[in-house]
């Protein structure tokens, strides 16, 4: 059985497959300053809910953007997996030429992120992650990584806006009634969904434009199926998006 572990900057999101199968998958907060008897307490906890012991993973690979963690995990690892998880990086094959000036400033999730839509895809392609950032990944016709984009995530934007405004109240993320709102928790609301909805059509058209040629776009991340109702270029959701990389990278380096 292999172990999949996304490890993101708010969110860590661990997957179980046999084969190709997914048994099951789990997400828990992030805590950069675990440590790895503490991941290990989490991962043994997730894993038994449905009655996977550690001793039943044969292999495990990680992306992660948290540098702190990744010892962590190693140890972890040598302690209760068998041996360290394959931590995507230098030296890992991915299938996927880099093209970018300088191919180590490339974040693992994304990475994992464009072989798993390429794959999907067979063709020109993207993949918006809605995380603690929202990014962008363009992949070519040829299967190579051409390069992104970075804005701020909509829970870092919400928490910005309430901080810098005192009588703006914190809201809960939800599908606004209509454009125009009549409260100021459903003008927030319509703000931010409208408002980010707009912003991915307007670099997804962009995106598009410049590769002169219809590209096929994937969302997936926590907040993908809040937004992507209201987009018109992004048309998929696909929450196991880095999940699935990771298989198909481990598949690849076995």
């Amino acid at each position: 059985m292999l172990l999949a572990i996304d490890v993101g900057n708010t969110q860590t999101h661990i997957g179980a497959y046999e084969g190709d199968d997914l048994v099951e998958h789990w997400r828990f907060a992030t805590d950069a300053t675990d440590t790895a008897d503490q991941l290990t307490v989490r991962v043994a906890n997730m894993l038994a809910l449905k009655g996977i012991e550690l001793g039943d993973i044969d292999d495990s690979i990680a992306a992660s953007v948290v540098p702190r963690l990744n010892p962590e995990y190693s140890r972890m690892g040598e302690n209760h997996l068998g041996g360290p998880p394959t931590m995507i990086g230098p030296g890992v094959k991915t299938g996927m030429p880099v093209r970018l000036d300088n191919p180590h400033e490339l974040g693992a999730d994304r990475l994992v992120n464009a072989v798993a839509a390429y794959d999907r895809f067979g063709d020109v392609c993207a993949v918006v992650d809605f995380g603690t950032a929202i990014t962008f990944d363009a992949v070519s016709a040829d299967g190579e990584y051409l390069g992104g984009v970075i804005g701020p995530g909509i829970q870092i934007s919400m928490q910005a806006l309430t901080e810098r405004a005192a009588r703006l109240p914190n809201v809960a993320f939800a599908e606004p009634s209509g454009v125009i709102g009549r409260t100021t928790q459903a003008s927030l609301q319509s703000g931010m969904v409208y408002g980010f909805a707009g912003a991915i059509d307007a670099i997804a058209s962009r995106i598009q434009g410049e590769l002169g040629q219809e590209v096929a776009f994937i969302a997936t991340g926590g907040m993908a199926a809040s937004i992507t109702p209201f987009c018109d270029m992004v048309e998929e959701i696909d929450e196991l998006l880095t999940l699935t990389g990771l298989r198909l990278i481990h598949r690849l380096n076995a």
